[in-house]
Protein backbone atom coordinates (compact mmCIF):
# COMPACT_ATOMS: atom_id res chain seq x y z
CA UNK A 1 0.00 0.00 0.00
CA UNK A 2 2.85 2.42 0.92
CA UNK A 3 4.74 1.97 -2.49
CA UNK A 4 1.30 2.63 -4.22
CA UNK A 5 0.60 5.49 -2.26
CA UNK A 6 4.63 6.91 -3.14
CA UNK A 7 3.61 5.89 -6.93
CA UNK A 8 0.30 7.96 -6.88
CA UNK A 9 2.09 10.98 -5.41
CA UNK A 10 5.13 10.89 -7.75
CA UNK A 11 2.36 10.59 -10.81
CA UNK A 12 0.66 13.38 -9.10
CA UNK A 13 3.69 15.78 -8.27
CA UNK A 14 5.30 15.24 -12.37
CA UNK A 15 1.38 16.23 -13.91
CA UNK A 16 1.58 19.15 -11.18
CA UNK A 17 5.48 20.18 -12.87
CA UNK A 18 4.21 20.07 -16.29
CA UNK A 19 1.45 22.18 -15.60
CA UNK A 20 2.42 25.12 -12.86
CA UNK A 21 3.77 28.31 -14.07
CA UNK A 22 6.66 29.90 -12.06
CA UNK A 23 5.67 31.44 -9.11
CA UNK A 24 7.34 34.30 -6.37
CA UNK A 25 8.02 31.97 -3.95
CA UNK A 26 11.55 30.34 -3.29
CA UNK A 27 12.16 28.08 -5.82
CA UNK A 28 15.61 27.17 -4.80
CA UNK A 29 14.60 24.77 -1.94
CA UNK A 30 11.71 23.47 -3.40
CA UNK A 31 9.06 24.86 -0.90
CA UNK A 32 5.48 23.74 -1.83
CA UNK A 33 3.83 25.00 -5.30
CA UNK A 34 7.22 26.63 -6.78
CA UNK A 35 8.31 23.51 -8.93
CA UNK A 36 9.29 25.44 -11.89
CA UNK A 37 7.40 23.91 -15.02
CA UNK A 38 8.56 21.26 -17.23
CA UNK A 39 8.34 22.83 -21.12
CA UNK A 40 5.85 22.16 -23.09
CA UNK A 41 6.73 21.26 -27.02
CA UNK A 42 5.92 24.76 -28.05
CA UNK A 43 6.98 26.43 -24.82
CA UNK A 44 10.26 27.84 -24.22
CA UNK A 45 12.30 28.36 -20.42
CA UNK A 46 14.83 30.33 -19.92
CA UNK A 47 17.13 28.90 -16.42
CA UNK A 48 18.80 31.83 -15.31
CA UNK A 49 21.39 30.16 -12.11
CA UNK A 50 24.50 32.23 -11.04
CA UNK A 51 26.91 29.68 -12.88
CA UNK A 52 26.94 27.50 -15.70
CA UNK A 53 29.40 24.62 -16.25
CA UNK A 54 29.20 23.25 -19.83
CA UNK A 55 30.60 20.72 -19.59
CA UNK A 56 34.09 22.10 -20.18
CA UNK A 57 34.37 25.60 -18.53
CA UNK A 58 32.16 27.52 -15.71
CA UNK A 59 30.76 30.55 -16.90
CA UNK A 60 29.43 33.42 -14.83
CA UNK A 61 26.49 35.34 -16.12
CA UNK A 62 25.23 32.77 -18.84
CA UNK A 63 21.54 31.28 -19.26
CA UNK A 64 20.02 28.79 -20.65
CA UNK A 65 16.79 28.40 -23.14
CA UNK A 66 15.37 25.19 -23.28
CA UNK A 67 13.13 24.21 -25.96
CA UNK A 68 10.74 21.08 -25.36
CA UNK A 69 13.28 18.18 -24.76
CA UNK A 70 16.42 19.84 -26.20
CA UNK A 71 18.43 23.23 -25.31
CA UNK A 72 17.86 25.64 -27.74
CA UNK A 73 20.57 28.15 -26.52
CA UNK A 74 23.45 28.57 -23.65
CA UNK A 75 25.70 31.52 -23.11
CA UNK A 76 25.67 35.48 -22.10
CA UNK A 77 21.85 37.12 -22.33
CA UNK A 78 23.06 39.73 -24.37
CA UNK A 79 23.58 36.89 -27.31
CA UNK A 80 20.16 34.97 -27.21
CA UNK A 81 16.98 35.81 -29.09
CA UNK A 82 14.45 35.31 -26.52
CA UNK A 83 11.29 34.34 -27.61
CA UNK A 84 8.16 36.17 -26.31
CA UNK A 85 6.15 34.12 -23.43
CA UNK A 86 9.35 32.81 -22.23
CA UNK A 87 8.98 31.33 -18.73
CA UNK A 88 12.58 32.84 -16.96
CA UNK A 89 13.43 31.33 -13.87
CA UNK A 90 16.17 32.53 -10.92
CA UNK A 91 18.34 30.72 -9.17
CA UNK A 92 20.20 32.82 -6.97
CA UNK A 93 23.44 30.70 -5.71
CA UNK A 94 22.98 27.84 -7.72
CA UNK A 95 25.49 25.96 -10.39
CA UNK A 96 23.60 24.56 -13.36
CA UNK A 97 25.10 21.34 -14.55
CA UNK A 98 25.26 19.09 -17.84
CA UNK A 99 23.46 15.75 -16.27
CA UNK A 100 26.29 13.80 -14.44
CA UNK A 101 26.76 10.72 -16.52
CA UNK A 102 27.55 7.14 -14.16
CA UNK A 103 30.73 5.67 -16.00
CA UNK A 104 30.09 2.39 -13.93
CA UNK A 105 26.97 0.86 -12.34
CA UNK A 106 24.91 -2.00 -12.05
CA UNK A 107 21.50 -1.50 -11.16
CA UNK A 108 20.32 -5.13 -10.43
CA UNK A 109 23.07 -5.10 -7.12
CA UNK A 110 22.69 -3.22 -3.86
CA UNK A 111 25.19 -3.13 -1.59
CA UNK A 112 27.45 -6.14 -0.28
CA UNK A 113 26.73 -5.27 3.47
CA UNK A 114 23.06 -5.83 3.19
CA UNK A 115 23.53 -9.36 1.25
CA UNK A 116 26.44 -11.09 -0.32
CA UNK A 117 26.96 -11.00 -4.15
CA UNK A 118 26.85 -14.84 -4.31
CA UNK A 119 23.48 -14.86 -2.44
CA UNK A 120 21.88 -11.77 -4.59
CA UNK A 121 22.89 -13.98 -7.80
CA UNK A 122 21.54 -17.13 -6.27
CA UNK A 123 18.65 -16.54 -3.63
CA UNK A 124 17.00 -13.40 -4.89
CA UNK A 125 14.92 -13.89 -7.74
CA UNK A 126 14.49 -12.32 -10.91
CA UNK A 127 10.91 -10.64 -9.91
CA UNK A 128 12.73 -9.09 -7.11
CA UNK A 129 15.89 -8.12 -8.35
CA UNK A 130 13.98 -6.24 -11.78
CA UNK A 131 11.91 -4.44 -8.53
CA UNK A 132 14.87 -3.37 -7.34
CA UNK A 133 16.44 -2.16 -10.42
CA UNK A 134 13.29 0.22 -10.67
CA UNK A 135 14.38 1.93 -7.42
CA UNK A 136 17.64 2.09 -8.01
CA UNK A 137 17.39 3.96 -11.35
CA UNK A 138 15.20 6.05 -10.10
CA UNK A 139 17.86 7.09 -7.24
CA UNK A 140 20.09 7.29 -9.71
CA UNK A 141 18.31 9.69 -11.79
CA UNK A 142 17.49 12.44 -8.49
CA UNK A 143 21.04 12.14 -7.25
CA UNK A 144 22.01 14.02 -11.03
CA UNK A 145 22.56 11.39 -12.86
CA UNK A 146 20.94 11.39 -16.21
CA UNK A 147 22.31 8.78 -17.96
CA UNK A 148 24.14 5.45 -16.68
CA UNK A 149 26.77 2.58 -18.27
CA UNK A 150 25.52 -0.59 -16.84
CA UNK A 151 28.10 -3.18 -17.05
CA UNK A 152 26.82 -6.25 -16.36
CA UNK A 153 23.04 -7.53 -14.96
CA UNK A 154 25.34 -10.45 -12.45
CA UNK A 155 22.97 -13.27 -13.33
CA UNK A 156 19.52 -10.82 -14.33
CA UNK A 157 20.34 -11.97 -18.11
CA UNK A 158 18.60 -9.26 -20.71
CA UNK A 159 16.92 -7.51 -17.97
CA UNK A 160 18.99 -4.13 -18.18
CA UNK A 161 17.08 -3.70 -21.73
CA UNK A 162 13.63 -3.96 -20.72
CA UNK A 163 14.42 -1.65 -17.75
CA UNK A 164 16.15 0.59 -20.24
CA UNK A 165 13.12 0.30 -22.95
CA UNK A 166 10.47 1.13 -19.63
CA UNK A 167 11.90 4.40 -18.61
CA UNK A 168 12.40 5.18 -22.58
CA UNK A 169 8.45 5.00 -22.80
CA UNK A 170 8.30 6.95 -19.69
CA UNK A 171 6.68 3.77 -17.64
CA UNK A 172 8.79 5.01 -14.92
CA UNK A 173 11.74 7.32 -13.76
CA UNK A 174 15.22 6.89 -14.42
CA UNK A 175 18.77 8.00 -16.34
CA UNK A 176 19.16 6.70 -20.17
CA UNK A 177 21.25 3.53 -19.85
CA UNK A 178 23.88 2.50 -21.66
CA UNK A 179 23.27 -1.44 -21.31
CA UNK A 180 26.06 -4.30 -21.36
CA UNK A 181 23.58 -6.79 -20.48
CA UNK A 182 24.94 -10.27 -19.13
CA UNK A 183 29.12 -9.44 -19.61
CA UNK A 184 31.24 -12.11 -20.83
CA UNK A 185 33.73 -14.64 -18.76
CA UNK A 186 36.18 -17.52 -19.83
CA UNK A 187 34.46 -20.58 -19.01
CA UNK A 188 35.12 -22.08 -15.37
CA UNK A 189 36.39 -17.71 -13.91
CA UNK A 190 33.15 -16.18 -12.53
CA UNK A 191 31.31 -16.88 -9.65
CA UNK A 192 28.92 -18.10 -7.75
CA UNK A 193 30.94 -21.02 -6.86
CA UNK A 194 28.90 -21.62 -3.71
CA UNK A 195 27.73 -25.22 -4.51
CA UNK A 196 29.03 -28.66 -4.80
CA UNK A 197 31.46 -28.95 -7.60
CA UNK A 198 29.47 -31.37 -9.34
CA UNK A 199 26.23 -29.17 -9.23
CA UNK A 200 25.79 -26.66 -11.80
CA UNK A 201 25.08 -22.93 -10.26
CA UNK A 202 23.47 -20.08 -12.05
CA UNK A 203 26.61 -17.79 -13.35
CA UNK A 204 26.68 -13.99 -13.00
CA UNK A 205 28.11 -13.65 -16.38
CA UNK A 206 28.09 -15.45 -19.71
CA UNK A 207 30.41 -18.08 -20.49
CA UNK A 208 32.16 -18.41 -24.05
CA UNK A 209 35.67 -19.80 -25.06
CA UNK A 210 37.89 -19.45 -27.97
CA UNK A 211 37.57 -17.41 -31.24
CA UNK A 212 34.15 -19.46 -32.22
CA UNK A 213 32.78 -19.05 -28.65
CA UNK A 214 33.53 -15.62 -28.02
CA UNK A 215 31.89 -14.26 -31.52
CA UNK A 216 28.54 -16.09 -31.18
CA UNK A 217 28.24 -14.66 -27.43
CA UNK A 218 29.21 -11.02 -28.47
CA UNK A 219 26.53 -11.42 -31.61
CA UNK A 220 24.03 -12.93 -29.32
CA UNK A 221 24.14 -10.11 -26.68
CA UNK A 222 24.29 -7.57 -29.48
CA UNK A 223 20.72 -9.12 -30.66
CA UNK A 224 19.70 -9.31 -27.42
CA UNK A 225 19.95 -5.03 -27.11
CA UNK A 226 23.66 -4.66 -25.60
CA UNK A 227 24.56 -1.20 -26.11
CA UNK A 228 28.17 -2.18 -25.43
CA UNK A 229 30.20 -5.27 -24.60
CA UNK A 230 31.76 -5.72 -21.41
CA UNK A 231 34.49 -8.42 -20.89
CA UNK A 232 36.04 -9.73 -17.52
CA UNK A 233 39.85 -10.35 -18.99
CA UNK A 234 40.91 -11.50 -15.86
CA UNK A 235 39.73 -12.60 -12.17
CA UNK A 236 40.15 -14.03 -8.77
CA UNK A 237 40.48 -17.97 -10.35
CA UNK A 238 44.59 -18.34 -10.36
CA UNK A 239 45.94 -20.51 -7.68
CA UNK A 240 44.34 -20.25 -4.33
CA UNK A 241 41.61 -17.51 -5.91
CA UNK A 242 44.33 -15.22 -6.71
CA UNK A 243 43.55 -13.00 -9.87
CA UNK A 244 44.54 -14.31 -13.33
CA UNK A 245 43.94 -13.75 -16.54
CA UNK A 246 40.96 -15.25 -18.70
CA UNK A 247 41.28 -14.69 -22.32
CA UNK A 248 44.08 -15.15 -24.80
CA UNK A 249 44.95 -11.74 -26.57
CA UNK A 250 43.72 -13.52 -30.01
CA UNK A 251 40.28 -14.11 -28.20
CA UNK A 252 40.16 -10.43 -27.04
CA UNK A 253 41.04 -9.05 -30.33
CA UNK A 254 38.29 -10.92 -31.61
CA UNK A 255 35.53 -9.24 -29.35
CA UNK A 256 36.97 -6.30 -30.26
CA UNK A 257 36.69 -6.83 -34.26
CA UNK A 258 33.40 -7.79 -33.94
CA UNK A 259 31.84 -5.58 -31.28
CA UNK A 260 33.16 -2.39 -33.09
CA UNK A 261 32.61 -3.74 -36.38
CA UNK A 262 28.73 -3.22 -35.57
CA UNK A 263 30.02 0.20 -33.68
CA UNK A 264 29.88 -0.88 -30.37
CA UNK A 265 32.74 -0.47 -27.53
CA UNK A 266 34.52 -3.15 -25.25
CA UNK A 267 34.77 -2.26 -21.73
CA UNK A 268 36.71 -4.95 -19.92
CA UNK A 269 37.40 -5.46 -16.16
CA UNK A 270 41.43 -5.85 -14.99
CA UNK A 271 42.49 -6.30 -11.97
CA UNK A 272 45.92 -7.37 -12.85
CA UNK A 273 48.85 -5.80 -14.72
CA UNK A 274 48.86 -8.99 -17.25
CA UNK A 275 45.32 -8.56 -17.83
CA UNK A 276 45.69 -4.72 -18.55
CA UNK A 277 48.42 -5.54 -21.43
CA UNK A 278 46.36 -7.65 -23.00
CA UNK A 279 43.31 -5.83 -23.34
CA UNK A 280 45.82 -3.00 -24.57
CA UNK A 281 46.97 -5.19 -27.02
CA UNK A 282 43.87 -6.16 -27.83
CA UNK A 283 42.06 -2.21 -28.17
CA UNK A 284 39.82 -2.45 -26.03
CA UNK A 285 38.17 1.23 -25.17
CA UNK A 286 37.92 1.19 -21.71
CA UNK A 287 39.73 -0.57 -18.62
CA UNK A 288 37.58 -0.48 -15.07
CA UNK A 289 39.69 -0.40 -12.24
CA UNK A 290 42.97 -0.99 -13.34
CA UNK A 291 44.55 -1.96 -10.25
CA UNK A 292 47.36 -3.48 -12.39
CA UNK A 293 47.98 -0.07 -13.61
CA UNK A 294 52.07 0.91 -14.50
CA UNK A 295 53.00 3.81 -15.54
CA UNK A 296 54.17 1.83 -18.34
CA UNK A 297 50.52 0.79 -19.00
CA UNK A 298 49.07 3.79 -18.48
CA UNK A 299 51.36 5.81 -21.21
CA UNK A 300 50.16 2.76 -23.46
CA UNK A 301 46.42 3.35 -22.73
CA UNK A 302 47.21 6.82 -23.22
CA UNK A 303 48.64 6.76 -26.70
CA UNK A 304 46.09 4.18 -27.71
CA UNK A 305 43.12 6.61 -26.59
CA UNK A 306 41.85 3.74 -23.89
CA UNK A 307 40.67 5.16 -21.02
CA UNK A 308 40.74 3.99 -17.62
CA UNK A 309 37.61 3.98 -14.61
CA UNK A 310 39.01 3.33 -11.82
CA UNK A 311 36.01 2.93 -9.39
CA UNK A 312 37.73 4.41 -6.59
CA UNK A 313 34.48 4.38 -4.18
CA UNK A 314 34.02 0.50 -4.64
CA UNK A 315 37.29 -0.09 -2.99
CA UNK A 316 36.23 2.47 -0.23
CA UNK A 317 33.04 0.45 0.45
CA UNK A 318 34.23 -3.03 0.08
CA UNK A 319 37.27 -2.17 2.68
CA UNK A 320 34.56 -0.49 5.17
CA UNK A 321 32.45 -3.98 4.81
CA UNK A 322 35.51 -5.57 6.18
CA UNK A 323 35.06 -3.01 9.47
CA UNK A 324 37.69 -0.34 8.49
CA UNK A 325 36.54 2.66 10.09
CA UNK A 326 36.81 5.38 7.15
CA UNK A 327 38.42 8.91 8.70
CA UNK A 328 39.22 6.72 12.16
CA UNK A 329 41.41 4.41 11.45
CA UNK A 330 44.86 4.61 9.24
CA UNK A 331 44.12 3.43 5.59
CA UNK A 332 44.63 -0.12 4.73
CA UNK A 333 47.01 -1.04 2.14
CA UNK A 334 44.85 -1.64 -0.43
CA UNK A 335 43.82 1.78 -0.63
CA UNK A 336 46.81 2.98 -0.18
CA UNK A 337 48.13 1.27 -3.05
CA UNK A 338 45.14 2.35 -4.93
CA UNK A 339 46.10 5.70 -4.36
CA UNK A 340 49.19 5.34 -5.87
CA UNK A 341 47.85 3.76 -8.78
CA UNK A 342 45.37 7.29 -9.50
CA UNK A 343 48.20 9.49 -8.65
CA UNK A 344 50.50 7.38 -11.64
CA UNK A 345 47.48 7.87 -13.58
CA UNK A 346 46.65 11.59 -13.23
CA UNK A 347 50.84 11.74 -13.96
CA UNK A 348 50.40 9.63 -16.99
CA UNK A 349 47.67 12.12 -18.54
CA UNK A 350 45.33 8.72 -19.37
CA UNK A 351 41.79 9.88 -20.01
CA UNK A 352 39.81 9.14 -16.69
CA UNK A 353 36.42 8.37 -16.67
CA UNK A 354 33.97 8.59 -13.17
CA UNK A 355 32.24 5.91 -12.52
CA UNK A 356 31.67 4.05 -9.11
CA UNK A 357 30.82 0.78 -9.48
CA UNK A 358 27.60 1.82 -7.69
CA UNK A 359 25.47 -0.87 -6.65
CA UNK A 360 28.84 -2.29 -4.91
CA UNK A 361 27.51 0.51 -2.68
CA UNK A 362 24.05 2.09 -2.36
CA UNK A 363 22.09 3.95 -5.43
CA UNK A 364 21.53 7.35 -5.18
CA UNK A 365 25.76 7.54 -3.50
CA UNK A 366 27.11 8.00 -6.72
CA UNK A 367 28.88 11.60 -5.81
CA UNK A 368 30.52 9.04 -4.37
CA UNK A 369 33.14 8.57 -6.53
CA UNK A 370 33.38 12.28 -7.41
CA UNK A 371 34.13 13.06 -3.83
CA UNK A 372 37.13 9.88 -3.74
CA UNK A 373 38.74 11.41 -7.22
CA UNK A 374 39.40 14.73 -5.30
CA UNK A 375 40.56 12.67 -2.38
CA UNK A 376 42.88 11.29 -4.10
CA UNK A 377 44.32 13.95 -5.43
CA UNK A 378 42.24 15.22 -9.41
CA UNK A 379 40.86 18.90 -9.27
CA UNK A 380 37.07 19.29 -8.78
CA UNK A 381 36.39 21.10 -11.97
CA UNK A 382 38.30 18.00 -13.92
CA UNK A 383 36.20 15.64 -11.99
CA UNK A 384 33.16 17.28 -13.11
CA UNK A 385 34.31 17.24 -16.81
CA UNK A 386 35.64 13.62 -16.40
CA UNK A 387 31.60 12.90 -15.06
CA UNK A 388 30.07 14.80 -17.87
CA UNK A 389 31.72 15.78 -21.45
CA UNK A 390 34.33 13.34 -20.75
CA UNK A 391 32.35 10.28 -20.01
CA UNK A 392 30.05 11.40 -23.30
CA UNK A 393 33.25 11.64 -25.83
CA UNK A 394 34.37 8.28 -24.37
CA UNK A 395 31.23 6.32 -24.28
CA UNK A 396 30.31 7.97 -27.46
CA UNK A 397 27.66 9.83 -26.24
CA UNK A 398 28.62 13.37 -26.88
CA UNK A 399 25.74 14.11 -29.63
CA UNK A 400 23.13 13.97 -27.45
CA UNK A 401 24.80 14.24 -23.63
CA UNK A 402 27.78 15.64 -21.40
CA UNK A 403 27.63 19.14 -22.48
CA UNK A 404 25.20 22.15 -22.71
CA UNK A 405 25.23 23.51 -25.78
CA UNK A 406 22.63 23.98 -28.80
CA UNK A 407 20.58 20.75 -29.25
CA UNK A 408 22.02 18.27 -27.11
CA UNK A 409 19.20 17.30 -24.83
CA UNK A 410 17.85 19.22 -22.09
CA UNK A 411 19.36 16.95 -19.63
CA UNK A 412 20.85 19.16 -16.92
CA UNK A 413 20.88 19.33 -12.49
CA UNK A 414 20.73 22.42 -10.40
CA UNK A 415 23.05 22.41 -7.45
CA UNK A 416 23.68 24.52 -4.71
CA UNK A 417 26.58 27.14 -4.38
CA UNK A 418 29.84 25.86 -6.62
CA UNK A 419 31.23 22.61 -7.01
CA UNK A 420 34.43 23.55 -8.35
CA UNK A 421 34.81 25.25 -4.26
CA UNK A 422 33.98 22.04 -3.19
CA UNK A 423 33.19 19.17 -5.13
CA UNK A 424 30.45 17.58 -2.53
CA UNK A 425 27.82 20.69 -3.51
CA UNK A 426 27.01 18.23 -6.34
CA UNK A 427 24.73 16.18 -3.53
CA UNK A 428 22.92 19.59 -2.66
CA UNK A 429 20.09 18.93 -5.84
CA UNK A 430 17.74 21.38 -6.60
CA UNK A 431 16.02 19.86 -8.82
CA UNK A 432 17.27 17.44 -11.87
CA UNK A 433 15.76 17.97 -15.40
CA UNK A 434 16.19 14.75 -18.00
CA UNK A 435 14.73 15.48 -21.72
CA UNK A 436 13.71 18.81 -20.41
CA UNK A 437 11.18 17.35 -17.84
CA UNK A 438 12.00 18.34 -14.27
CA UNK A 439 12.03 15.87 -11.09
CA UNK A 440 12.52 17.06 -7.82
CA UNK A 441 14.51 15.39 -5.17
CA UNK A 442 11.69 15.01 -2.49
CA UNK A 443 10.94 12.12 -4.92
CA UNK A 444 13.74 9.93 -3.86
CA UNK A 445 11.88 9.65 -0.22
Amino acid sequence: MRNRLFFLAAVLVLIHVRSVQAQTADPIHGRPGVQPPAPADTAYTLLRPDRVFDGEQMHDDWVVLVHGRTIAAAGPVARINIPAGTTTLDFKGATLLPGLIEGHSHLFLHPYNEVSWNDQVLKESRAERVARAVVHARQTLLAGFTTTRDLGTEGAMYDDVGLKQAIDKGVIPGPHILCATRAIVATGSYGPKELAYDLESPHGAAEADGLEGVTREVRTQIGKGADLIKVYVDYRWGVNGSSAPTFTVEELKKIVEVASSSGREVVVHSGTTEGMRRAIEAGVNTIEHGDGGTPELFAAMKAKGIALCPTLAAGDAITQYSGWRKGIDPEPLRLHQKRELFKQALASGVTICMGGDVGVFTHGNNALEMEDMVDYGMKPIDVLRSATSVNADVFGIANRAGRIRYKIAADMVLVEGDPTANISQVRKIIWVMKDGVFYHPDLAR
